[in-house]
């Protein structure tokens, strides 16, 4: 039989004390007390540890951060979940820094706090707990998905937990392909923004002009050809969520109009005169070397520390290589479906080369790969093409790299144009030759499929070429 979940509850309010005590006893939680931070420090020297920590942010002689701080020094590992009376969102990030997994309200209802409970203090024992594979992987769409399954993963998610409900900017970094963007559709749908607008704006795709009116709009007159006015992400995507994605790229002269809409929600459609004020949360996402960008005005310093509120860093996929075989799995039942073919087996071999191949391309490249794998379908081909780009990015194999003098980049290219040349093929023949068909299985555009047929000397069937000739005569 499971022993009691032990809870310490740390307010300097005995009203609430009482009030909390009763609240958990009464759902067979074992339950300790504490008036101050300094009381809860000395009671988390001696042992048993507690499961959880209940711990109010304001409170004499330590308050709730001090006590976080020390009481995460002596036990590294503890949850702590704090409870605060006022929204003050500098003393929530600065919580959610120190390591606290929750943040509640007061006054808050008994359901909130069962759900925070229910989290944090699942029901099952360790030892009898079944693996919570399925609680790894998050839907967010019918083509996005989160996975947490590496530690550093599980504690984005944490901090996404408690950054989601605090109305703050938030700055995405990570490597190209790591999923910023999937890391952004999560804190929307976790934020009380959930319901409202999310739109997605990419600064390096446009140049300032249009980029400019694409995010304030414009107004008849604004420039040539505006014969009406036409409003903007910001005004489109008002009460929700948006994300510059590859904000670096934004030219400087926006960048200080985007400043003023973070100090004040306020700005001017292009060639409008009067002031809009909306109500957006701004999430940011780059892969730029931030402190460089600054220091070549590439990026505006006041601009880094306006949307630096909360940071979160994704590791590139070598950094959680854990994560592979889930990913994989998953990819692999998402695009079978939307290609209506069977999904194919992830084999031992094939989890062992993708494990070890280090991914530049991170999540972008793996997906791209299982689409590869599903027109080839040939596991042989895949693992060698892998196994080739491991020795290139290790220098390459002796014995390869003796044979050809031209060193392995041509054996690599040439491997992956074969490959290349050999999916199209397949595709051609499972779409009965329609280009059309071939193309949107490959994720490739229908021009992009005709110069590759050309460059790969592919040919129709002979009946196929018969019925093209018929058909033109007609």
């Amino acid at each position: 039989m499971n022993s009691q979940p032990r809870i310490l509850v740390v307010d300097d309010e005995p009203s609430m004390l009482r009030y909390m005590q009763t609240l958990l006893e009464t759902g067979d939680y074992h339950v300790e007390t504490a008036t101050n931070g300094v009381e809860a420090v000395k009671r988390l020297e001696q042992n048993p540890t507690p499961d959880l920590v209940l711990m109010d942010l304001l409170m004499p002689q330590m308050d709730g951060l001090q006590a976080l701080e020390r009481c995460r020094q002596i036990r590294p590992g503890l949850k702590v979940v704090m409870l605060s009376c006022v929204s003050d969102t500098k003393k929530v990030v600065e919580a959610i820094r120190l390591g606290a997994q929750d943040y509640v309200t007061k006054p808050f209802h008994k359901t909130d706090l069962d759900a925070v409970l229910k989290r944090l203090l699942p029901a099952q024992a360790p030892e009898t707990a079944m693996p919570a594979a399925n609680t790894e992987v998050e839907e967010l769409s019918d083509d996005l998905f989160f996975v947490a399954a590496s530690p550093a993963m599980r504690k984005i998610r944490s901090q996404v937990g408690l950054v989601a409900n605090v109305d703050i900017p938030v700055l995405i970094l990570g490597e190209s392909g790591t999923g910023k963007e999937i890391l952004a559709r999560l804190i929307h749908k976790m934020s009380p923004r959930a319901h409202r607008t999310f739109l997605k704006v990419n600064c390096a795709a446009l140049p300032a002009d249009l980029l400019e009116s694409e995010l304030f709009g414009y107004e008849p007159g604004a420039f040539t050809g505006a014969d009406r006015s036409k409003p903007g992400k910001f005004e489109l995507c008002n009460k929700g969520t948006i994300l510059l994605d590859e904000i670096g790229e934004m030219p400087p002269t926006l960048q200080a109009k985007l400043l003023h809409v973070l100090q004040d929600g306020q700005f001017s459609r292009l060639g409008g005169r009067t002031t809009i004020k909306v109500d957006v949360r701004v999430l940011a996402a780059t892969n730029i070397n931030i402190q460089e960008a600054i220091q070549t005005k590439k990026l505006r310093e006041d601009l880094y520390y306006r949307l630096n509120a909360f940071t979160l860093r994704l590791p590139p996929l070598r950094e959680r290589k854990e994560e592979i075989p889930i990913l994989l799995k998953h990819m692999m039942a998402r695009m079978a479906e939307s290609y209506a073919n069977a999904p194919l087996p992830i084999t031992p071999p094939l989890a062992d080369a993708c494990l070890r191949y280090s991914w530049p391309g991170n999540l972008r490249e793996l997906g791209n790969f299982v689409k590869r794998y599903l027109v080839l379908r040939d596991e042989n081909l895949l693992i060698h093409e892998l196994d080739s780009q491991s020795n290139g990015n290790r220098g390459g194999d002796p014995d390869i790299a003796t044979e050809h003098t031209g060193g392995l980049k041509s054996l690599v290219r040439s491997l992956k144009d074969q490959a290349e040349g050999e999916a199209i093929r397949r595709a051609l023949e499972q779409t009965n030759w329609n280009r059309k068909n071939a193309a949107a299985m490959l994720n490739i555009s229908y021009k992009a499929l005709l110069y590759k047929i050309r460059q790969y000397g592919l040919e129709p069937p002979p009946h196929r070429s018969r019925f093209r000739a018929t058909a033109g005569g007609l």
